[in-house]
């Protein structure tokens, strides 16, 4: 934890009025980018005014009384966690963002332009942010469906939406995942692997995840639309990594989820699954079993407790999740991506 001594900084506690003029990124000294400053936060919201690019962020917090900051933004992603500071003490986070156009999801509204971070928390307090274009950042693309977007609104959570909160400075997610999308869709929509695909760069993750809507797509044509988005990638020069879809939250009598509904078996018999693994081992592409991992999750809450996961008590939703749900199911992607070598232990935060 690196701290900072009182004298070195001007401590904001956010809610005080602050100059907000939009940020630019403005050459500095020798050429270069000037970094950017707290002077375009106000009322705790920070605005850059940068064109879409990869960004590292840099935050002290902390104030003369005990606070407790996280940081979301862009369409309500979680970017940093909450982060308790003592009093009088100073603390440093950084972290990577993606910023785009439409911001949220691909198929969905622009968005505003530019960087918008949210400082927010039970007690937040923010003494200084830098935002610099990052010189050197890995990519984690994910193409999915609304259980991964970025989800507009409340109470909606996507476990993509979720995810950047567990990575530091160095590493971004793209999150392409898109509401209603199967891999029929997602192959045939201009607005989503077609664009995905020019953007990976040799080094780049590629998370995929559909089968939420491959309601009434035979077998044959689920698994060769898993094969054309695997060779897309690796063409690309990037690393794909097949992911099981999370179960559904229905239970059968005997307080399991072994049943098709929950295990996404779809009405023309095919196991979505089954047929992602059995590609994974055949193609060589690593696997993360998305599915094993959240059914042992939601049977070890059982019938009650796992409600809090999904939109059960909100929308009789057993299918989407909560911010708490995709929080909860992010964090098993980050231990599966560190388990299986795919993401350094050292770029990713583990409490």
């Amino acid at each position: 934890m690196r701290r900072f001594g009182t004298a070195a900084l001007v401590a904001v506690t956010l809610g005080t009025a602050l100059s907000a003029l939009p940020a630019h990124a403005d050459s500095g000294p020798g050429g270069g980018p000037r970094p950017l400053g707290i002077e375009h936060c106000a009322a705790g919201t920070c605005h850059f005014d940068v064109p879409p690019g990869t960004y590292d962020v840099t935050v002290v917090l902390g104030g003369e009384t005990a606070s407790s900051t996280r940081v979301t933004g862009e369409t309500r992603r979680a970017l940093l966690p909450e982060t308790a500071v003592p009093a009088g003490e100073r603390v440093a986070r950084s972290f990577t963002v993606d910023v785009r156009t439409p911001e949220g999801e691909p198929t969905g509204p622009a968005g505003s332009a530019g960087l918008d971070l949210v400082i927010g928390g039970p007690a937040p307090a923010l003494a200084a942010i830098r935002v610099t274009p990052a010189a050197r950042a890995r990519q984690i693309f994910l193409i999915g469906d609304s259980t991964v977007c970025d989800q507009p609104g409340d109470p909606y959570a996507g476990w993509g939406q979720q995810l950047p909160q567990y990575l530091r400075k160095g590493l971004s997610v793209a999150n392409h995942a898109d509401s209603g999308e199967s891999t029929v869709t997602y192959r045939q929509d201009p607005r989503l692997w077609a664009a995905v695909q020019p953007r990976v760069r040799p080094g780049d993750l590629v998370l995929v995840q559909l089968a939420h809507n491959d309601k009434t797509t035979d077998g044959p044509t689920y698994r060769a639309n898993l094969e054309a988005l695997v060779d897309g990638v690796r063409a690309a020069g990037g690393r794909p990594v097949l992911v099981t879809p999370v179960v559904r939250r229905w239970f059968s009598p005997d307080g399991t989820l072994n049943n098709p509904t929950a295990l996404l078996v779809n009405g023309l018999g095919v196991d979505h699954p089954a047929v992602v693994r059995t590609l994974a081992a055949e193609r060589d592409v690593p696997l993360i079993d998305l599915t094993a991992k959240t059914k042992a999750v939601v049977e070890a809450l059982g019938t009650e407790a796992s409600k809090s996961l999904y939109l059960y008590d909100e929308k009789r939703d057993n299918t989407h999740t909560s911010v708490h749900g995709a929080t909860v199911f992010a964090g098993l992607v980050r231990d599966e991506l560190v388990a299986r070598h795919l993401v350094p232990r050292g770029l990713v935060r583990t409490g």
